[in-house]
């Protein structure tokens, strides 16, 4: 039977890493097509998805009041 860990840090400290090459790709990419409208797409994409990484950030560290709350509603 496969094992699960049950801790969401480590699940969150997955995904950032994970979204972080996806956002380091895109930015690359950025790089390599001179189309301004791609540009601009995948220069957004890496924006909203570092939104992700700060918001999973802060889950971890408590830091902002809707994670330092006991329960979810």
């Amino acid at each position: 039977m496969a094992q699960t860990n049950a801790d969401p840090i480590h699940h969150t400290q997955k995904m950032k890493g994970e979204l972080n090459t996806l956002i380091e790709h895109l930015r690359e990419d950025v790089t390599k097509v001179d189309d301004p409208q791609f540009k601009a797409l995948f220069e957004t994409s890496a924006e909203v998805l570092d939104g992700l990484v700060k918001a999973f950030t802060h889950y971890e560290q408590k830091s902002e009041a809707a994670w330092s709350r006991g329960s979810p509603r």
